[in-house]
């Protein structure tokens, strides 16, 4: 019997799956649990238009995501921080730092998707490697200055 999986189902496939499995492990197991569906023509057109819809919101969430990270790239970020003599810092400047810096200039960004290279522990230039997509990296220049 063909079904349509409607969740992931380990040792079977992924959710959208169209997969050949036995009659009684469809009608006793999944489809009690509502992990598959009969693969009829109905269901078939309303996966396929379902996937289509899919596609339709991560191709917007790629272009927004590259919109916004050409934005990113033409701001000039600065964080302030405590430090000591030599321009040492009293801790390091953390991917929350920037994050907050970041919302000051009223861009909201999860400080997860921040990755710093090293710690960061003197004044000076920086670049921040940010994750906005799984197909969009961008980098952003910021300096670290003393807070007064």
């Amino acid at each position: 019997m063909k079904v349509i999986l409607m969740q992931d189902v380990k040792s079977l496939g992924k959710r959208g799956d169209i997969k050949e499995v036995a009659d009684g492990y469809a009608r006793n197991f999944l489809f009690p649990k509502k992990l598959a569906q009969q693969a009829s023509a109905g269901n078939l057109n309303s996966l396929k238009h379902e996937q289509n819809l899919q596609e339709e919101r991560d191709a917007k969430a790629l272009a927004k995501s590259r919109e916004f990270a050409a934005q990113l790239q033409e701001k000039q970020l600065t964080v302030a921080s405590k430090c000591g003599e030599g321009g040492r810092l009293f801790g390091s400047v953390t991917s929350a730092d920037i994050a907050q810096a970041l919302a000051e200039q009223g861009i909201t960004v999860d400080k997860r998707k921040i990755e710093l290279s090293e710690p960061i522990k003197t004044l000076g230039q920086y670049e921040a490697n940010l994750k906005l997509h799984a197909e969009v990296h961008c980098k952003i220049a910021f300096e670290v200055v003393k807070a007064e």
